[in-house]
């Protein structure tokens, strides 16, 4: 009998100071228990040959960084038949170069949207969606890119980008060690701001000193990937797009990419078919909870104990629970998120699946950070309440949020935090809203936004690094919460609440990989 693995979490957390002590508890993963299921359409993935961009030398520059936009069609089988007769070109026209990477991209007179393409790909392909928050709520609405151009600068092609998704992939990184300055400089050796949108979409765990349970060995330390086939949802139409990436020095020829992005194009379909974006009724088999009710409460005694020790450091913790639900048939994970995009249009979809690995699913309402040029912007989002039933219940909770003592403790920790790490690689930084409600589908939270401008490029590393992980996920102080977790917690966070995003070359954008699952099968 096939079926599907679900795991998704809940966190709690528990904070201290001189006068207040408080617990709040909520579920980040409210959304799950709405997850359509569905019988995937393939049942094998394999393994193939692909070139791990981390064995490079990031010191040495990448031969040819070039974007080509081809002529307009109205269809994406249209699309793909231009794309073919592009490859036939290419396989022609071996570049002298050792190394380089090479994106064409077909503008489509439709807007289709990008999930419903992923959706209509085989599944034993390395995956990935992302796209922004739709809506513009709190005046903080996300768009993916602004100026799409050729690759010379034109960008007289602008859209914005509503959400992008890949199959196949051009060039991958991951490695099992925590992700560095030097894996950084590698992923950015494959990009430039000329060609905006090849980007690398990806996860890092949340904790990379922790063992790496089975569930999560396919995805490493973290995992990148610059897809080879993408399609892009614009505003008002989209784009099909192919990448070949190739680098000599890491044994990986032009023939060998070209030949590769044949294969995965063989593999993709044309025709997109509109999704039901319905929860469907299967049954759940079980449901197991790591840890159980008796080792929860011990682990909250625990956390309770050690901050109210006067020798600790520990000021706050966020503890979290697995949840392992076994379901009758297996889960489609691209379905499944599609139907949580109905309910979370302030929020970031993600999907990542590397090759012969599970897929890690998300709808996360958290910014980690969000920069083009030097420019970066960041979010405090704490504290927690339900949305009324009623216009009036919804404003009774809203002002109960913003006069709580305990709650405002909580926000104020985590803003103050976030805006020390930005200060201390920005010129100036800027909090406003200081303190406002941000109202979510089925609950509502503090929020401020916080912006700055980086003193150089090289300090986007610096504040990925410094801002994951925040304190709504892990607590205060970072390190002292960490091992806390590490000792206490039964199970392995994987990708859970850490980054998930992309990096571009002169624009990058992270969520924190809340609310989400990792989905796999089961025969």
């Amino acid at each position: 009998m096939a079926g599907a693995v679900v795991r998704h979490y809940l966190t709690t957390c528990f904070m201290d100071s001189e006068t207040t002590k408080c617990k709040i508890s909520y579920a980040l993963h409210s959304h799950t228990r709405s997850l359509p299921l569905f019988h995937n359409k393939y049942e094998t993935r394999r393994v193939v040959a692909l070139m791990n961009g981390c064995e490079g030398d990031p010191k040495l520059p990448i031969g040819s960084i070039e974007t080509r936009t081809l002529t307009a069609v109205p269809s994406p089988s249209k699309a793909m038949e231009r794309l073919d007769v592009a490859i036939r070109d290419l396989k022609c026209n071996t570049p002298p170069l050792t190394s380089g990477i090479l994106r064409l991209q077909v503008p489509i007179e439709e807007q289709i949207e990008a999930i419903e393409w992923l959706h209509a790909q085989h599944d034993n392909l390395p995956r990935c969606f992302f796209s922004g928050r739709r809506s513009r709520a709190n005046g903080n609405g996300s768009n993916l890119l602004m100026d799409i151009g050729n690759g010379n600068g034109d960008t007289s092609f602008t859209h914005n980008l509503v959400g992008a998704a890949g199959v196949g992939s051009a060039v991958f990184f991951q490695q099992l060690h925590p992700f560095s300055y030097h894996d950084w400089r590698s992923i950015k050796r494959f990009l430039s701001a000329k060609c905006p949108l090849i980007r690398a979409y990806g996860a890092i765990r949340f904790d990379a000193t922790a063992n790496i349970s089975p569930e999560w060995k396919a995805f490493g330390s973290f995992y990148f990937m610059v897809p080879q086939v993408e399609f892009d949802e614009l505003e008002g139409s989209s784009m099909l797009a192919i990448t070949i990436a190739w680098d000599n020095a890491l044994s990986w020829t032009w023939d060998e990419a070209i030949h590769s992005l044949e294969t995965t194009m063989q593999q993709i379909a044309s025709v997109v078919v509109k999704l039901k974006k319905e929860a469907s009724g299967e049954p759940i088999l079980s449901k197991t909870h790591v840890p159980n009710k008796t080792h929860w409460d011990l682990a909250v005694k625990k956390a309770l104990q050690e901050i109210n020790t006067s020798s600790s450091q520990l000021v706050k913790v966020v503890l979290a629970r697995s949840s392992r639900i076994l379901t009758a048939t297996n889960i489609d994970p691209i379905a499944s998120l599609a139907c949580l995009q109905v309910e979370g249009e302030d929020a970031y979809q993600f999907c990542l699946q590397p090759p012969n690995g599970p897929a890690f699913v998300g709808n996360t309402p958290e910014r980690l950070f969000h920069r083009k040029w030097l420019s970066i912007s960041s979010e405090a989002l704490a504290a927690t309440r339900a949305r009324g039933e009623s216009s009036d219940l919804d404003l009774q909770l809203e002002h109960d949020l913003l006069s709580s003592p305990k709650d405002h403790l909580e926000f104020t920790v985590v803003r103050e935090n976030i805006q020390n790490k930005l200060e201390s690689v920005c010129d100036r930084v800027v909090v406003e809203p200081k303190k406002t409600v941000r109202k979510l589908p089925r609950i509502q939270h503090l929020y401020a936004q916080l912006t700055g401008n980086l003193r150089r490029e090289d300090d986007e590393f610096e504040i990925l690094s410094s801002l994951h992980p925040t304190p709504a996920v892990c607590g205060l102080p970072k390190e002292a919460a960490r091992l806390f977790i590490s000792e206490t917690e039964m199970f392995d966070r994987g990708m859970y609440a850490g980054p998930v995003g992309w990096f571009g070359g002169g624009e990058s954008e992270f969520a924190v990989g809340i609310r989400s699952a990792l989905v796999e099968k089961v025969s």
